[in-house]
């Protein structure tokens, strides 16, 4: 028995674990090879009827609510109706099931985020994103430029803007519109329908970009850009204008709980594995600094983005979506979180609920 021990410690010691900001990482940990292996937990969304009395009744409760601002800072969002209210939800077997303005279009804006990571770590692979964007909290906003010389021009994360510039910058192709059409294909096949650019909000964020340039030349003075800065922040522009209803979102969202199977169409977009990659990122750093409350309050991983929509995800279950321009200071919107606290507990999504297993007498 001794001797079984001591060839075990052995292997331990000459494996050779990666260390990433602080943390052993050992792909030899894993449940078979880049995890093929592992068990993974699946359950169900309740019925259709259900999910449309939680839709409602969620929609009902909150569509008064119109606190928060519109994001101003971007001159055609600033113009958006805070009156507008959707949401939406997809389960793993195609069912779609909406409230409200679901079909309204709105820019997709940071959402497009967890999807551009997930098209590069099914291109380049799950240890290459790790090394060259990161996986970590940042703690600070989202555009944040002091967490880039604090972290020794590291971005960090694929959430943040930072991390989402260095992600683009690694999209395939041999040029800028090799890598546009890349990445709009790639969230096309994700929605399950041809998403189109909305110029008006691309050329309005285009003409206010300085920040995200100035953050893409720090990045590239680090040397963590694979391509020009000027280049990567007007494809980062684009992806964040393209056009997405809450019905979109509900079924990109999905596709990632499917593992990266589109319910609709049957497309397999990315691998399993990047699906579990890209929502363990999204539910460390999917609300930026807010990302442990969330976490904390509704139990899923999402993603939100400035024009007022939400995206959440339950693994195994399906995608809920919400969509209301008003936000918080930390760029939420605030009735979207609202909705989806409320929709999380009403649909049995959070994925740190129990209940005390049911023992007989005897």
């Amino acid at each position: 028995m001794l001797s079984h021990v001591g060839a075990d410690l052995r292997v331990i010691r000459e494996r050779k674990p990666q260390f990433m900001g602080g943390v052993i990482h050992d792909p030899g940990d894993a449940a078979g090879p880049v995890h093929e292996a592992a068990a993974v937990s699946t359950g169900s969304l309740p019925s259709a009827e259900a999910v449309d009395d939680a839709l409602s009744a969620a929609y009902a409760r909150f569509r008064g609510d119109t606190s928060g601002r519109v994001a101003d800072y971007i001159p055609a969002l600033a113009e958006a109706d805070p009156r507008l209210f959707g949401l939406s939800v997809a389960d793993v077997h195609g069912s779609v099931r909406q409230a409200g303005d679901a079909g309204h279009p709105f820019s997709i804006q940071s959402i497009s985020k967890a999807f551009v990571f997930a098209l590069v770590d099914q291109a380049l692979g799950h240890d290459t994103v790790r090394r060259r964007v990161g996986v970590n909290n940042t703690g600070l906003p989202f555009n944040s430029i002091l967490a880039i010389e604090l972290n020794h021009g590291s971005p960090m994360n694929p959430m943040v803007n930072a991390g989402a510039l260095a992600t683009t910058s690694l999209v395939p192709g041999a040029d800028a519109a090799e890598r546009w059409d890349f990445i709009q294909h790639g969230l096309s096949r994700f929605a399950g329908r041809e998403l189109d650019l909305d110029m008006r909000v691309y050329e309005s964020e285009a003409a206010s970009n300085q920040r995200n340039e100035s953050i893409a030349r720090l990045l590239d003075s680090y040397e963590r850009l694979g391509w020009d800065p000027i280049e990567t922040t007007d494809v980062y522009t684009k992806q964040c204008s393209l056009s997405v209803t809450t019905r979109d979102l509900a079924i990109m969202g999905a596709t990632l709980a499917d593992g990266g199977v589109n319910p609709l169409t049957g497309d397999q977009v990315v691998d399993a594995a990047v699906c579990r990659d890209t929502l363990a990122a999204l539910a460390t750093s999917g609300l930026y600094e807010r990302s442990g409350d969330w976490l904390y309050e509704i139990g899923m991983p999402g993603k939100s983005g400035v024009s007022g929509g939400i995206l959440t995800v339950a693994p195994g279950k399906g995608g809920l979506a919400a969509f209301s321009p008003g936000l918080d200071p930390a760029g939420n919107s605030v009735r979207g979180q609202r909705a989806t606290h409320y929709l999380s507990g009403a649909l049995g999504l959070n994925l740190f609920a129990s209940a005390p297993y049911l023992r007989s007498e005897d």
